[in-house]
């Protein structure tokens, strides 16, 4: 039996959270959401990112609980998948890290394939989502969003008032920076080998469980 099946898909979570935003937010706050998503999704260019074959560097990331993590590490056994998320405090993020862990990281245990969540946010306040939550995998820092740079999803939103309001990314994530990843799931392989990247421009549209369990094959 498929991983999905067992638990409440994650399309229809973004769909309830979807319904409880057309009900309390305003209709500029929608429009401003909804053609962010939109002009995420029509920009992006599949061969602009990442390709299965492509070997990333050896990078370190600080993770929540102490210590570091490494590609070379994580790998060594033979792959790893890494879970890209904005920030500790991001709604859509709050509902695809628990459901991942319900419906994927079981199956990932089987089958040894470490999982690690990945925010540019720094270490101290990506803790918060992990303990909240009580997630069984790895949370971690990509520090200067050096793999998100790395294999090409990095992104600045397009509203980014100047001098920047109180509580805006920059001050939130602690990177004084407006730049987030576009959530993604990356599989790595044995000497940090790319075997594939599934970017979602439109962070309400993630793949589900079983479609990255089909997808590492």
């Amino acid at each position: 039996m498929m991983a999905t099946l067992l638990t409440e898909s994650l399309s229809s979570r973004y769909a309830a959270l979807q319904a409880e935003r057309e009900r309390s937010w305003s209709a500029a706050q929608l429009e401003g959401n909804a053609r962010q998503r939109r002009l995420l999704a029509e920009r992006f260019d599949p061969a602009a990112v990442a390709q299965p074959g492509d070997i990333l560097p050896n990078f370190t990331f600080p993770e929540v609980d102490g210590g570091e993590l490494t590609l070379d590490g994580l790998t060594a056994g033979g792959s790893a998948l890494f879970i890209f998320f904005r920030f500790a405090g991001c709604p859509a993020c709050n509902i695809a890290l628990p459901y991942y862990a319900e419906a994927l990281y079981p199956e990932l245990q089987k089958r040894g394939i470490p999982l690690v969540a990945l925010s540019p946010q720094r270490a101290d306040r990506l803790a918060e989502i992990k303990h909240r939550h009580h997630l069984p995998f790895a949370v971690a820092t990509d520090t200067d969003n050096q793999l998100a740079r790395e294999i090409g999803i990095a992104f600045d939103p397009d509203d980014r008032p100047s001098p920047p309001p109180a509580g805006w990314i920059g001050e939130v994530t602690g990177t004084g920076t407006w730049t987030l990843p576009q959530p993604t799931v990356l599989h790595v392989g044995a000497n940090r080998v790319v075997r594939s990247v599934h970017v979602s421009p439109d962070w309400l549209d993630r793949p589900e469980a079983d479609d990255i369990l089909q997808q590492l094959g």
